[in-house]
């Protein structure tokens, strides 16, 4: 009974170890993806910007930084968790950093305006291809301009909180104001900063397996310490007398 007892102890003192080790090397790996994850934001100089009063601000206002994230929470129903959100680390490193500063540029993508700039050229070709009547008649999507005779010249076309798929890509004026707004550097920055909302929280995941395996560790080295203590408390057998 004993011998059993005293190699049970072992076993779970030599699993426990290996789950401490485990932990060592998540733990090693997630501090280094933090480093990199920091370094990388580092260099590219992305912060957030922050008043006097550790307030998050946009373009110099409270009231901007309060719309950027509403859209955030409210319409992306993102878990922003306030602690990350740093007036004395303003380096975007964290999940919630990220999304933000990913909201902050579709925020102002949806609220702002597109110069369309038309030529003679443009003009016939539009009346040609009926996309203006005979006359050069605008009767596209863009209302500040229906009904009305399309001169060359610069014409403002907001984007009034508009997606990439909610343009009409065929329209004069609306087609090219989605390629202005949403550029290929607009979607770039977005899916980068989206993917770096999603290597913090894997990294924040691996933290938490890391303590997980720490934890078990410690539990299977006392349970085994335990089991040599019982082992150890136990009477001695008496040997058996002849008779």
């Amino acid at each position: 009974m004993r011998k059993r007892l005293a190699l049970l102890g072992a076993l779970m003192v030599v699993i426990g170890l290996g789950f401490l080790i485990g932990a060592g090397v998540a733990y090693s790996k997630v501090s280094a993806g933090y480093d990199s994850l920091n370094a990388f934001s580092d260099e590219q100089n992305v912060t957030l910007t922050y008043n006097e009063d550790g307030d998050l601000i946009d373009r110099g206002t409270t009231e901007g930084a309060d719309a950027i994230m509403s859209l955030l929470k409210d319409d992306y129903k993102y878990p922003v968790v306030d602690g990350d959100l740093d007036p004395d680390d303003p380096v975007i490193n964290t999940a919630s950093e990220y999304m933000y500063q990913m909201a902050t540029i579709v925020y102002h993508t949806l609220h702002g305006e597109q110069n369309i700039t038309l030529t003679e050229d443009d003009i016939a070709a539009a009346i040609a291809s009926e996309r203006l009547g005979p006359d050069g008649t605008y009767n596209g999507v863009v209302e500040a301009y229906q009904g009305q005779v399309l001169e060359p010249g610069t014409y403002t076309v907001p984007v009034a909180e508009r997606y990439w798929t909610e343009f009409n890509r065929t329209d004069l004026l609306d087609g090219p104001a989605r390629e202005g707004a949403w550029s290929g550097t607009a979607h770039a920055l977005v899916a980068e900063l989206s993917i770096g909302a999603v290597t913090a929280n894997v990294l924040q995941m691996g933290l938490g397996f890391a303590a997980l395996l720490g934890g078990l560790g410690l539990i299977f080295v006392a349970l085994g310490v335990v089991v040599f203590w019982i082992d150890r408390e136990l009477p001695k057998a008496e040997p058996a007398e002849s008779e």
